[in-house]
This record gives C-alpha cells, structure tokens and sequence, in this order.
C-alpha cells in the first residue's frame, strides 16, 4: 500500500469540520459562537493593512475575497468560494466575525458585519458597518 502524505488538510476534510461537525457540535448557537470564533482569530491573526484581508481568506482556505465597495461608513465584500453542494447551508459568521473584528481594530470604531448567501451561485455578500460616533 502507498504511503500518501499531504502538505495541507484536504478540502474534503476541511468541509467535514466545517458543515457537519461543528453544526453538530454547536447546535442552535452555532452563527454566535462562530462570529466571536471569527472575532477571535482576527485577534490573534491581525492583518496591519485592510488590502491584506484577501490574502489572509485565500490562505485560510476560505475563498476569494473580493472587495466590492466602499463608503464612509461602510464596506461591502464578495467571498467566492469553492465549496461543494453543502455551501449554501454553511454559516459564514466565521468569516463575518473575523472581518468586523479586523475593521474595528485597524478604525478603531464600533465594527458589526453581516453576511447573506447568494442562493444562486457559491458567492457570500458581506456588510461591514461601522459607527463614526462609536470609539473603541
């Protein structure tokens, strides 16, 4: 039997984690435990830049983060991502968690961020929102 050895977690094994464990895990509290989850890692994965965001996603496994637009009091991302046919019922308040908590640190203003699943493609759209009268 050949021994095969991988660099990095598959895909398929990423996705095992991600859609059926940790549902199973988290329960009906899953979307909150993942956006403080998300809020977590930006803390210990701070990005110094705004621009390094999607570099950060794509070595994460996460997707293709593109940013979409951005007003004074706003930014709005599209994460495209590759995941198989259980994506459009997969929480992404990790990855919404992690960018209201990057945003909050580099403005240092009150930061939220919500995302809606494309029904039709693999595309997540992300809302972050800030308060220009909220300080941390």
């Amino acid at each position: 039997m050949e021994n095969i050895t991988y660099d990095s977690p598959t895909r398929f094994g990423y996705e095992l984690l991600r859609d059926h464990v940790l549902p199973s895990i988290l329960g009906k509290h899953e979307d909150e435990i993942l956006y403080w989850a998300g809020k977590e890692i930006a803390r210990k994965f701070p990005v110094f830049a705004i621009e390094e965001l999607p570099v950060f996603f794509q070595e994460a496994g996460w997707g293709e983060l593109i940013l979409h637009e951005t007003a004074k009091d706003e930014t709005f991302y599209i994460l495209k991502n590759e995941a198989g046919p259980t994506f459009h019922k997969r929480s992404f308040r990790l990855e919404a968690g992690f960018l209201a908590e990057q945003y909050q640190k580099l403005n240092g203003l009150l930061t939220e961020c919500y995302g809606e699943v494309n029904d039709k493609e693999p595309l997540v759209h992300f809302h972050v929102k800030w308060d220009l009268k909220s300080t941390i």
